[in-house]
């Protein structure tokens, strides 16, 4: 067991989690879980035998009820969904089964005991209309007496008193200790902001304008880089299909209009989506539109849908990943000096010319994707930079796979920059978590310390809601939290 017993507030779970609630009749389990949870989340035997049985006391209607309980809790772990678990728990055998389910789908399992004196769950259980008979609550509390040591052996993620409860995104469950290093002993990261939507209020017609308000909003936050997604119709990952999707290069060209300093790119072109030679023109012209802001994100390209709608190949993932090497190997052979001719594995270029040159001297290209055989050995061979998904954990498994492909080719891993992408809202303390990486300011910082420290040297966000300028200047407050001085 991870926790021993614990009491006061707030006792912060994370969403999802299996909730088991143990303790015998009328200790105030079901007060307590409606008190901290929505009704949704809970699943209560007693309530299942009224459904099952002729009320919540048909104690003839247990078995059903109880097998109707276990199948509700298994569809809502397999969905992902915080789930609380109304009953006495007073029997391992159960608990064990809930536990081992609440494994099998990756949830985090709690136990709150309800440790309540005896003589109040008695004369708590008198003045119910139907009460449980007596001896079956003596037995209760009998087993009830000795439930905090047997839990303390058992397997659970935690296990607590109750006291009010704040359910937080997994990801930020240890940000408020992360955060309290941050304040004490502070480390730099740069930020990266992802712009994925354009459906604010009045689309199309006030994109534009919205569009350079994040834009600048971004500047003044403190970004130092704005990234959009290369794609042609809305991924299910962030919204609907028939969703306003902008074409990435002439958005930002439009972007490198608007600002001054930021840098811009796509997270992440596909290699399948354009002529790789025409590709690094774009880029280059981007680069000396932009004053010599730009970057160049590129991938193996995943989005079947999107090939079939626009007519375009799209190869299996062998293919896909030769090609993308043979990108790696063209860029900057198209940006560099003279004109070469390059034969790769799926294309060949008779002159790599490609005027104006671009102003940076190398375009910083930067992978995305985190398979650990084959795109960071790309990245170690041949990028500036990659782009990871994941907890700090899977990011520090990822940095030393990395460092193993750089050591492999020679390659110093500190010439490679660490990027990392996760979608993210700022919300205050009173605030509804809406959205994915719905966070306070601080649960933020905390979380972005930890993958500072696993490795990540670029924070990329991407805001969950649609609110403009004012999501973005609401990050403020995070970022300078990692500002030198």
């Amino acid at each position: 067991m991870s926790e021993t017993l614990s009491e006061g507030p707030p006792l912060r779970l994370p969403d999802p989690c299996l909730v088991v609630l143990v303790g015998a009749t009328a200790a105030g389990k079901s007060h307590w879980a409606h008190t901290w949870f929505h009704a949704d989340q809970i699943v209560s035997s007693d309530r299942l035998r009224a459904v099952v049985g002729t009320s919540e006391r048909d104690q003839r209607a247990s078995r059903d009820a109880f097998e109707v309980l276990d199948l509700i809790v298994a569809k809502r772990l397999r969905r992902g969904l915080t789930t609380v678990i109304d009953s006495t728990g007073l029997e391992a055998k159960r608990r064990t089964a809930w536990r081992s389910l609440a494994d099998d789908h990756g949830v985090p399992a709690y136990a709150v005991l309800f440790d309540v004196p005896e003589a109040v769950v008695r004369a708590r259980n008198r003045t119910r209309e139907a009460p449980v008979p007596a001896r079956v609550v003596a037995s209760q509390l009998r087993e009830a007496a000795g439930a905090g040591e047997r839990l303390a052996g058992e397997d659970f993620a935690g296990v607590h008193r109750p006291g009010p409860v704040a359910l937080v995104p997994a990801a930020f469950l240890t940000a408020l200790g992360a955060a309290a290093r941050q304040k004490e002993d502070p480390m730099t990261l740069d930020f990266g902001l992802q712009v994925s939507r354009f459906d604010w209020p009045g689309h199309p017609q006030t994109t534009a304008g919205v569009l350079a308000e994040v834009a600048r909003a971004a500047e003044d936050a403190g970004f130092t880089s704005l990234w959009v997604m290369d794609h042609f119709v809305q991924i299910p990952q962030i919204g609907r299909e028939w969703e306003d999707m902008l074409e990435s290069y002439t958005a930002l060209a439009y972007l490198a209009g608007v600002t001054e300093r930021i840098r811009l790119g796509t997270l992440v072109t596909g290699v399948t989506y354009r002529n790789i030679a025409h590709f690094a023109k774009i880029v280059a012209t981007l680069d000396v539109l932009s004053g010599g802001r730009a970057m160049c994100g590129i991938g193996a390209a995943w989005f079947e849908r999107e090939h079939r709608l626009y007519g375009w190949e799209f190869p299996p993932l062998t293919e896909r990943y030769a090609r993308l090497e043979d990108a790696l190997e063209l860029l900057p052979l198209m940006w560099g000096p003279g004109s070469p001719r390059f034969d790769g594995r799926t294309l060949c270029v008779l002159e790599a010319v490609c005027y104006p040159r671009p102003l940076q001297e190398r375009i910083p290209i930067l992978v995305g994707g985190s398979g650990e055989r084959r795109t960071l050995r790309l990245v170690a061979r041949h990028a500036d930079a990659c782009n990871v998904f994941g907890d700090a954990a899977t990011v520090a498994r990822k940095v030393a796979v990395l460092r193993e492909h750089c050591a492999a080719e020679g390659r110093d891993p500190a010439s490679v920059r660490v990027t990392h992408f996760a979608p993210a809202r700022v919300v205050s303390a009173d605030e509804a978590r809406d959205g994915p990486g719905a966070a306070t300011v601080d649960e933020h910082v905390g979380r972005c310390r930890e993958l500072a420290e696993a490795g990540v040297q670029t924070e990329i966000v991407g805001l969950a809601d649609a609110r403009g300028a004012e999501s973005v200047r609401r990050f403020a407050d995070v970022i300078a939290a990692f500002s030198p001085g």
